[in-house]
């Protein structure tokens, strides 16, 4: 599949995905939502070890394009949550099942939808000139796309509140500050982190950072038993792949370790 909206690659197990609407600061249209769709079950299928999102230009995602009228008719009000059933909901599951780490680049502003596709990342770093902004209350909604169940499991109740009631911009250094990301990091260091942590992703353990983010997704829903029990689980079969037998003997060797992400 060609790509219109968005920018794809594959290489030496680094998948990266650019959204490339820069000119709308990478706002969501229906197109946009195939081709992300369609990238994400290549990164799935070609056992891709890290998926990079970022976004083109001087924004990560304004959120939903407002003039895309593939998403609604000038007859009616649209129908949204045929469009959250349709596109967004969709979305962010293909996120969380992907197996390898995503690490999300957030380069500039992200907004509504884009700002809770972000925080649907493993690993989120933004330049520190970059801003997060639930604006949904600006427009009589809610936050969407995952945003009443990831932000107030990243903030707390208090802060989940003020950020969608308000729509108050939350600059980078806030959102590491409040551990809504894992880093603010300084605009000229960017692209070099972003790049490091693609690497250091591609040739670890993948199998073993699957499972991880499985055991730790799980535990908000777990009981403790339960949770033991999964890790128990999970343990075992880590047990026998090809990257523990690695890490171990590279352990004892005292030599660093080569995964195969096996």
């Amino acid at each position: 599949m060609s790509y219109q909206d968005i920018l794809f690659s594959l290489d030496a197990g680094i998948a990266r995905i650019t959204l490339n609407r820069p000119e709308k600061l990478n706002s969501f249209t229906a197109q946009m939502h195939g081709e992300l769709a369609d990238a994400l079950i290549q990164v799935a299928e070609n056992n891709a070890r890290v998926l990079v999102l970022t976004g083109a230009g001087r924004g990560f995602c304004a959120g939903q394009d407002l003039n895309d009228r593939q998403m609604s008719t000038e007859d009616a009000p649209p129908d949204l949550g045929e469009t959250i059933e349709r596109y967004y909901a969709p979305l962010v599951m293909r996120m969380r099942a992907l197996a390898c780490p995503i690490v999300v680049g957030v380069n500039g502003v992200a907004a509504g939808a884009g700002a809770n596709i972000a925080l649907a990342g493993d690993i989120v770093i933004a330049k520190e000139s970059a801003s997060f902004i639930q604006a949904f209350c600006r427009l009589g909604l809610l936050p969407d796309t995952g945003g009443t169940y990831i932000l107030p499991r990243l903030v707390g109740h208090a802060r989940a509140m003020g950020l969608s009631l308000l729509g108050d911009k939350l600059t980078a250094r806030q959102a590491q500050d409040w551990g809504l990301i894992w880093q603010c990091v300084a605009d000229d260091a960017f692209d070099a982190e972003l790049d490091r942590l693609a690497r250091h992703f591609a040739q670890a353990p993948t199998r073993g950072l699957a499972f991880t983010k499985q055991a730790i997704n799980a535990s908000f829903t777990n009981q403790l038993d339960e949770q033991l029990d999964l890790e128990r689980d999970l343990m075992r079969e880590l047990g026998r792949t090809k990257d523990y037998a690695e890490g171990v003997a590279a352990f004892l060797a005292k030599r660093p370790p080569v995964f195969k992400g096996e």
